[in-house]
């Protein structure tokens, strides 16, 4: 048994800060307070525990409190991308046969749809409050999420995350990364994705603040670190890449009570690490995924500075193996398995076994080093194989963003009558840069096999809510311009 997160919290903390947004701050207290109103009104449309609703809505403090709400009501949430399209968010809510959905006014537009009933939050706000008889304790295997795979590599499918998941994953964290009074989250991403809910799941548990923010502003989140208002953050690479820019412009010093940038979402290049030591931000890789509840393996602190690319070791409660693998630095399948992992799919995938003699198969290539440090190369899909050669799109990636004029780059397989497949490159530049410029900086840096056989300049990459790479796109995209 779980306690029931809020109520616990509420109770040995009540005073403590929960959240602070565009000026205001809520207690525990008045989190668990604002949180019953709408646990009520929720009921007000016969929304029983063991209901199941979708949410479409920004990063707020409103969602926030909606999001605790159904937590306290014991509603199932299915966590909607917000930049899915109408068809996209229509098959996800038949899919995951939703009873209503709540969303922003901002959404409208996406909303209309005829598979569920569906409400404006206002309109939500404006419902009679029902009495809410509210559970103490949660079952390990009760489901408190379900999000929807990034679609990155595949057909989305609804993923189970149950108490004990969330849970789990929270515990395993603060073990690594220590807790300390005062901390709080600088919050700038996605609800809807399992790193934004995790940091809501961390913190109510720990008992610390979240300061959130409706987007990513480098500026903003700058001014927060050096200003001592927050002791970490979560980014990914590119992310990571604008904070640096803007700190380094403006030599802003960190303030000590930063101590955690946990950078998600794929491998960072070392050009970046390299970066951030000087700047004093101290870059924590992680590597999860939504079936894992956000972290399954993160780099500790005092490990960051000589194991550069390294995602760390398998926190507590968790176990990772490189499938068919019995030496060091050999690359195979990552394996996963703990209390972190789901339980199942949902809807179409429900029949689809999430484990296979007890592990969850990631997708994604990776290593253990000769001391045990897990290395993620890059996923599985991505591979590009020529001539026999396995290229993964990461590492090239991370050396063309040490070209002085390349501010992001993107990899992916294009087709080769002669070789099967060669990579091709997609990149930002800072001022226009020559073709042969780029290839001759990969060729002393790269075997010949791996340097692009193509180089595209184009304004921005294409990036899902999460700013995570997305290579199919950048494949489809070779696909026009034949």
């Amino acid at each position: 048994m779980i306690p029931n997160w809020l109520l616990k919290r509420a109770a040995l903390t009540p005073n403590a800060p929960a959240l602070s947004f565009q000026g205001r701050t809520w207690s525990y207290l008045h989190l668990k307070e604002e949180a019953m109103e709408r646990a009520g009104k929720l009921r007000s449309l016969g929304l029983d525990p063991g209901s199941r609703i979708a949410l479409l809505g920004g990063t707020s403090a409103e969602m926030v409190l909606l999001i605790h709400g159904c937590l306290l009501a014991g509603i199932e949430m299915v966590m909607l991308n917000s930049r899915l399209t109408s068809e996209e968010i229509e098959y996800q809510l038949k899919d995951s046969q939703s009873e209503w959905l709540v969303y922003e006014e901002a959404f409208r537009e996406k909303a209309s749809q005829h598979v569920c009933q569906c409400i404006v939050y206002e309109e939500l706000l404006q419902l009679e409050r029902v009495p809410v008889q509210l559970e103490q304790m949660w079952e390990e295997d009760r489901t408190l999420t379900i999000m929807y795979t990034s679609g990155t590599t595949g057909f989305p499918k609804g993923v189970r995350q149950t108490a004990e998941n969330h849970t789990s994953s929270a515990l395993s964290a603060v073990l690594n990364s220590g807790l300390h009074d005062g901390d709080a989250w600088l919050h700038m991403m996605p609800l809807f994705h399992i790193s934004g809910f995790s940091i809501l799941a961390r913190a109510v548990l720990y008992g610390s603040e979240i300061r959130l923010f409706e987007k990513f502003d480098a500026a903003v989140a700058a001014e927060e670190i050096t200003a001592g208002r927050v002791s970490g953050m979560s980014v990914v690479a590119v992310t990571l890449e604008r904070l640096l820019t803007v700190i380094e412009k403006d030599k802003l010093p960190v303030h000590p009570k930063f101590r955690t940038l946990l950078a998600g979402g794929g491998p960072v290049p070392v050009s970046y690490l390299k970066r951030a030591e000087q700047c004093g931000l101290p870059v924590l890789q992680t590597y999860g995924m939504t079936e894992t509840s956000s972290q399954t393996a993160t780099l500790s602190a005092e490990d960051a500075l000589r194991k550069p690319g390294s995602a760390g070791k398998p926190l507590f409660f968790t176990d990772i193996q490189i499938d068919g693998v019995k030496e060091p630095f050999e690359k195979g399948e990552i394996l996963i398995r703990g209390p972190h992992v789901t339980k199942g799919y949902i809807g179409k995938h429900t029949s689809t076994q999430t484990l296979q003699n007890g592990w969850l198969h990631s997708g994604d290539i990776g290593y253990f080093d000769d001391e045990g440090f897990l290395f993620v190369s890059d996923r599985r899909s991505d591979l590009i194989i020529s001539g026999g050669e396995n290229i993964y799109p990461a590492e090239i990636e991370a050396v063309l963003v040490e070209h002085p004029q390349v501010v992001e780059a993107g990899v992916c397989a294009m087709e080769s009558d002669e070789w099967g497949a060669v990579p091709a490159a997609f990149v930002v530049t800072r001022s226009a840069v020559e073709e042969e410029s780029l290839r001759e900086f990969c060729q002393t840096r790269l075997a010949s096999y791996k340097v692009p056989k193509a180089f595209h300049v184009v304004d921005e990459l294409p990036r899902n809510a999460s700013n995570k790479l997305l290579r199919k796109t950048l494949r489809e995209s070779l696909t026009l311009r034949k």
